[in-house]
């Protein structure tokens, strides 16, 4: 088999950014206020193309119940409420109180602070909240790695059918070939869990750390 994928240079990669939907003002205020307040957590944020892509599957697919497991500064939350279709809702999980305050100011910036709801706690806890039915049309996953398949059992059984799930960092910079870590190793043993899964269709496309999208049926 022949590879075709590109190796992105820094070059390239910004590139790719400016011939995408690149951010605007507020993504990139929002970017570079992580980057600068949070320099050592900064990598748990989103890609700008990921961030352009999560906008435009969540329009893609026509979401209107949308659920987001790990929120972070909220720059993939932003891309989603951005995508949604008129009347939708976000429903956002996370643990942290401090990094979610940075989000809801963004969100009020953006003006898409009216489609989102935040929970606060875990997320293999809160999830069972969420109404037992099939009824989410996209989820994205981000968040705590040994958690995936909690959140995957979770969230599965309540996607409609034609419904996205994508979970992010599916290649941990390439160490899923040779996990030597406990979250490495639950990524690796995620990615087989999902292949074997009759429930979806899947795909890993080698977008930042890898991101994984599976159809459900």
């Amino acid at each position: 088999m022949t590879t075709k994928s590109l190796p992105l240079t820094p070059e390239l990669h910004a590139y790719v950014v400016a011939h995408g939907s690149a951010p605007d003002e507020v993504m990139r205020d929002l970017i570079e206020e992580t980057l600068a307040a949070l320099p050592a957590e900064a990598r748990m944020q989103v890609a700008p193309e990921q961030a352009a892509f999560l906008t435009f599957l969540t329009r893609l697919v026509g979401a209107r119940q949308a659920v987001e497991v790990g929120t972070f500064t909220g720059l993939s939350s932003l891309a989603i409420a951005r995508g949604l279709a008129e009347g939708g809702r976000l429903t956002c999980f996370d643990i942290s109180a401090e990094y979610t305050d940075v989000a809801r100011r963004y969100w009020a910036r953006a003006g898409v602070d009216d489609r989102i709801e935040l929970r606060i706690g875990p997320a293999g806890d809160t999830l069972r909240e969420l109404p037992y039915e099939r009824n989410l049309d996209f989820a994205f996953i981000d968040a705590d790695k040994v958690g995936y398949p909690v959140y995957w059992a979770e969230l599965v059984p309540r996607m409609r059918p034609g419904g996205i799930v994508a979970v992010d960092n599916t290649l941990r910079g390439g160490r899923v070939l040779a996990p030597s870590n406990a979250d490495d190793r639950a990524v690796a043993a995620f990615n087989d869990e999902v292949m074997a899964d009759v429930r979806v269709e899947p795909v890993l496309l080698p977008i930042a750390d890898g991101l994984t999208l599976a159809r459900v049926r």
